[in-house]
């Protein structure tokens, strides 16, 4: 395969094109980023430069090889049950207390929306259920809804169908868990029914506005923004704002920060998890 490289002109007006359509912001240095993930595109399609593709990206109506360069520039980096901690602190501290404010307040069955924002392959929304049906929350006696979103075509169709191969099973499951969940399929493995059927995934880009997507008692955003400005995190968390239930919980990922972001929240811990909720 034929390596093409980036020159400086190509790298910024790439770079302003990604942001405008997907808000992920390519810092100069991350120009192998671009060569390494655009590079086979380049190849199959017999370009000779990254501007002939942006070219042709532009003046394509149908947006077909403008979704075939999110998909391949998105990271979709995940894996089951990633970072442990957030799990272990919607088992023990946030389900309890939601599912028994809930319990409280309706006389039909209690519901428990979450949303998962750039849920990519599915992995984190399909722990949250392994971690329900551990709890002995179901369907049965709940009205779950797991919404899972993402700006890739690519995995958001991963997600919906539920089959992963044996190097993304082998991240973050147990056996116990991989027998009890899944079903294999040759060398895949393929979510049960059960679990599928609590979740929803959707396409969605985050620097659009959030449109009927209703209100959520959970929101996560994880391990996301550190590929969005300054300007746009501000953007985003406030979006979430108008999303989330006034004692609804906000999680981000273990190594970000909302100081330098939003106001709009206040920090809380609990274990060696940290959560946020609106400040009173």
């Amino acid at each position: 395969m034929t390596k093409i490289k980036v020159t400086p002109t190509e790298f910024k007006d790439f770079s302003k094109y990604i942001l405008d359509i997907s808000g992920i912001a390519l810092d100069v240095g991350k120009e192998y980023l671009l060569e390494t993930r655009l590079g086979p595109i380049l190849n199959r399609l017999g370009y000779g430069s990254f501007m002939e593709l942006l070219r042709k990206a532009k003046s394509d109506f149908k947006k077909e090889l403008e979704n075939e360069i999110i998909d391949a520039i998105s990271t979709n980096e995940t894996y089951f049950f990633r970072d442990k901690s957030p799990f272990q602190l919607l088992q023990h501290k946030i389900f309890p207390d939601l599912i028994d404010k809930r319990s409280k307040t309706t006389g039909l069955k209690p519901t428990i929306r979450l949303w998962s924002a750039a849920n990519s392959t599915g992995q984190e929304i399909y722990s949250i259920a392994m971690t329900l049906l551990e709890m002995g929350v179901s369907p049965k006696n709940y009205n779950i809804k797991l919404y899972g979103t993402d700006i890739s075509d690519a995995a958001i169709a991963q997600a919906s169908y539920g089959l992963y191969n044996k190097f993304e099973v082998a991240r973050g499951l147990d056996p116990g868990r991989l027998n009890k969940y899944f079903d294999k399929h040759d060398e895949r493995y393929k979510i049960k029914d059960e679990l599928r059927a609590m979740a929803q995934f959707k396409k969605m880009n985050l620097m659009k506005p959030f449109q009927g997507i209703g209100k959520f008692d959970i929101v996560l955003c994880r391990n996301v923004m550190i590929y969005f400005t300054s300007e746009d995190r501000r953007k985003i968390y406030q979006n979430i704002s108008k999303v989330l239930e006034p004692d609804g919980y906000l999680l981000i990922g273990s190594t970000e920060s909302l100081v330098n972001d939003t106001d709009l929240y206040a920090s809380n811990k609990y274990l060696n998890s940290v959560f946020y909720q609106f400040k009173p």
